[in-house]
């Protein structure tokens, strides 16, 4: 594993700081300090990095944000909530996104010797490299993953609301189910779903994987579901952009939503409000997501606040058309 700055310093019983000027040469340092600066580099055969002299120096107006994509209206809103906030405090956002990218490590900490923190989605950088850059005194706020030592998680409730929308279905009286949308095992958001109404259904709900969560993706999973013998009764998404799919199929089929199957998302992005039939989901705070996340990183990087913090937002249950005829219920 390559030698920090971090251990440098230590090496030299002095801060990152009197290391990065010894060997940048851009402030003064004593004679003496500057020999144990050098020894302790020669020991540890010390390479300087982008990375730990930019951390060194704290240096940037920027922060950065790592996304597993950027499509998709989640990521949107997550990303409008927080460049919202971020310009309010006077910082630019540099976005990296990991899809089809090869070397995403090196990308990564790139990007870290360029900014003053980063925002980073779910698990879109390895476990590893996670920890590394905990380990490097990267300032970081993780979107949408357990919480880890040393950095700072946001995400939105999951379990509970995926609970409370299975027992919603079973209350039409639905027996037969379908989870669409790729439950894993990285307790990301969608495991916390699939988990949520598996607890509740058990072996009444199979999980199919559809690879991504799109509107097409969506589309084929359901068409091929609807189009099988022992269809499901229900079908219950990982997202809205997977159900908005699965309505699609549905009609494509001649199927009747909710008649001959009922259709539920994740999310409440603005077309579920406006398909027809108005799509059941759970609404989550995808704005105040980001928001948050921005405020919570200008506290790391300002040394407002220097004990990480690990927070849910909560979720709504948004009852619509699209799970079954509600006469006594008020939908929106």
């Amino acid at each position: 594993m390559d030698v920090t700055i971090y251990e440098v310093a230590k090496r030299a019983g002095v801060s990152i700081a009197t290391v990065s000027r010894t060997l940048r040469g851009t402030g003064p340092v004593a004679a003496r300090t500057r020999e144990k600066v050098l020894k302790a580099v020669e020991e540890l055969n010390y390479t300087p990095s982008r990375l730990g002299v930019s951390l060194a120096e704290g240096r940037h107006a920027a922060n950065g944000i790592v996304f597993p994509d950027l499509a998709g209206p989640y990521y949107t809103e997550v990303l409008l909530g927080y460049e919202e906030v971020a310009s309010e405090l006077g910082r630019s956002v540099v976005i990296l996104s990991t899809k089809g990218r090869s070397k995403v490590g090196d990308l990564v900490k790139d990007l870290a010797g360029r900014v003053d923190g980063m925002l980073i989605f779910g698990h879109a950088v390895p476990e590893p490299l996670a920890a590394e850059l905990v380990r490097l005194g990267v300032r970081l706020v993780f979107i949408s993953r357990d919480p880890l030592a040393g950095a700072d998680t946001l995400r939105s409730e999951n379990i509970a609301s995926a609970r409370a929308l299975a027992a919603h279905l079973t209350g039409h009286g639905y027996e037969r189910f379908a989870f669409l949308g790729a439950p894993l095992t990285s307790r990301d958001d969608v495991d916390e779903r699939w988990q949520g109404v598996k607890h509740l259904l058990g072996g009444a709900i199979e999980a199919v994987d559809t690879g991504q969560y799109t509107v097409d993706r969506g589309f084929e999973a359901a068409r091929t579901l609807l189009k099988g013998r022992n269809r499901p009764r229900a079908i219950i998404c990982s997202d809205d952009e997977v159900a908005l799919g699965a309505l699609l199929a549905a009609e494509e089929l001649g199927l009747e939503v909710p008649g001959d199957v009922a259709v539920t998302g994740w999310d409440d992005i603005m077309a579920a409000r406006h398909a027809r039939p108005a799509l059941t989901t759970v609404r989550q705070p995808m704005r105040e997501l980001g928001a948050r996340a921005a405020r919570a990183l200008d506290e790391l990087i300002t040394g407002t606040r220097d004990v990480p913090k690990h927070l849910i937002l909560t979720t709504e249950l948004v009852i619509r058309s699209s799970c079954g005829h509600h006469p006594q219920e008020v939908r929106t």
